[in-house]
């Protein structure tokens, strides 16, 4: 039995199957850049950070919200983010772009402190 092969028929699926490979990876390209970014809680309250340590994936945004009747700060160590005097209800947040690990604390209450590692 002999199969026949018609090129020309042949060489016009191959270009098309490369056209809708390049046309799914084009379209899987655009779903991942409209993947929203993660993001995290830490909640201020009875005078300390909960959780007291987090693990979150570079790119992350981290919301610190003061639940606490006083006013707390959030200042990292190395002094890479620092926010202002949070009252009641404030938030402050700041998005980890590198891996590394963060010890932060509350500079008005300096036994008040926090780690977040960013992988």
């Amino acid at each position: 039995m002999r199969i026949r092969v018609c090129t020309a028929g042949l060489a016009g699926l191959i270009a098309t199957a490369a056209i809708l490979l390049l046309a799914g990876a084009n379209s899987s390209a655009l779903k991942a850049q409209q993947v929203p970014a993660a993001s995290t809680e830490v909640k201020i309250d009875n005078f300390s950070f909960g959780p007291a340590a987090i693990t979150v994936a570079a790119g992350t945004t981290v919301t610190w919200t003061n639940r606490d009747d006083i006013p707390h700060t959030v200042v990292s160590d190395d002094k890479v983010f620092k926010s202002k005097v949070l009252d009641t209800d404030e938030k402050f947040s700041y998005t980890f772009a590198k891996p590394g690990t963060y010890p932060y604390f509350c500079s008005v209450h300096p036994k008040m402190t926090g780690k977040v590692i960013v992988q």
